[in-house]
C-alpha cells in the first residue's frame, strides 16, 4: 500500500483529504505544518506529499527546498489557494513535481497522484512496460514478450523513453531536443522528426503504442486502451 503525507495546517481540508485518500486505498500520514512535516520524515516512510503552501513556522517552499537540498526525491503535489503563474513556479523552483489550486477537486487530485506515483515507478526502477513491450534504460533495450531484445540507437531510445514515460502529454520539439539532444547540439529540430520516423517504422507491427504529431507543436506518445493495466 502506498503512504502518502498530508501536509496541511487548515483542519478541515486536512481531514477531508484524509479521508478521500484512505478511500482511495493509501495510508496516509498528516502534518499540521511544516516542521512536524519534517520532523515525521525521520520516523514514517511516505511515497509522495501532498504539501500546503501557506503553513506556520514552516511553509511549503522552504520544505520542499529543505528536502531537496537532503536528497530526498519524493513526489511533491503542492496544493495552495494562490493561483499567480509566478507562485507555481516558484513551487517548481523549490522542488515541487505537480501543483494545484484550491479548492480541489478530489478526482483530479486522485488522478495527479496516481500519475506521479507510476513515473516515480519508472524513475526508481528504469524499466517501462507498455503492454507486452518492456523498456530498460540501463540498456536502451527493448523486448516484446519473448523475443529476442534488441538494442535501440541512444537517442532513438530516450526518445520513446520519453514520449511513453508520461502518455498523451505533449512535448514540443525544443522540449526535446533540449533534454535528448542537448541545448548546445547543433541539429535542427527536424531531427526529431526524422527519429519519430524511424521509432514509427520500428514498431509498426506492434499496437502497442503510437507516437502522434501535434501539428505545428510536438508529439505526444499514446498507449492504446487495450494495453493500459
Amino acid at each position: 500500500m502506498f503512504k502518502i503525507m498530508v501536509a496541511e495546517d487548515d483542519t478541515n481540508t486536512r481531514k477531508f483529504m484524509e479521508a478521500a485518500l484512505r478511500a482511495a486505498g493509501y495510508g496516509v500520514v498528516a502534518a499540521a505544518d511544516g516542521e512536524e512535516a519534517l520532523a515525521l520524515m525521520d520516523t514514517e516512510f511516505v511515497d509522495l506529499i501532498v504539501l500546503d503552501i501557506m503553513m506556520p513556522k514552516m511553509d511549503g517552499y522552504e520544505f520542499a527546498e529543505t528536502l531537496r537540498k537532503c536528497g530526498v526525491n519524493i513526489p511533491i503535489l503542492m496544493v495552495t489557494a494562490k493561483c499567480l503563474p509566478e507562485d507555481a513556479c516558484k513551487g517548481f523552483i523549490a522542488g515541487t513535481d505537480d501543483y494545484m489550486v484550491k479548492p480541489i477537486n478530489i478526482d483530479e487530485m486522485l488522478l495527479r497522484i496516481k500519475a506521479l506515483l507510476r513515473r516515480a515507478k519508472i524513475v526508481s526502477e528504469r524499466k517501462l512496460k507498455v503492454g507486452k513491450l518492456l523498456l530498460n534504460y540501463d540498456a536502451f533495450s527493448v523486448q516484446y514478450e519473448n523475443e529476442p531484445e534488441q538494442v535501440l540507437p541512444q537517442k532513438e531510445f530516450l526518445l520513446l523513453y520519453k514520449l511513453l514515460s508520461s502518455p498523451d502529454k505533449i512535448f514540443t520539439r525544443l522540449q526535446l531536443m533540449d533534454e535528448i539532444w542537448g541545448m548546445e547540439t547543433d541539429s535542427v529540430d527536424t531531427t526529431v522528426n526524422v527519429h519519430v520516423n524511424k521509432l514509427r517504422k520500428r514498431f509498426a507491427a506492434y499496437n502497442e503504442f503510437e507516437i502522434i504529431a501535434i501539428r505545428g507543436i510536438g508529439y505526444k506518445g499514446k498507449v492504446n486502451d487495450a494495453q493500459k493495466n
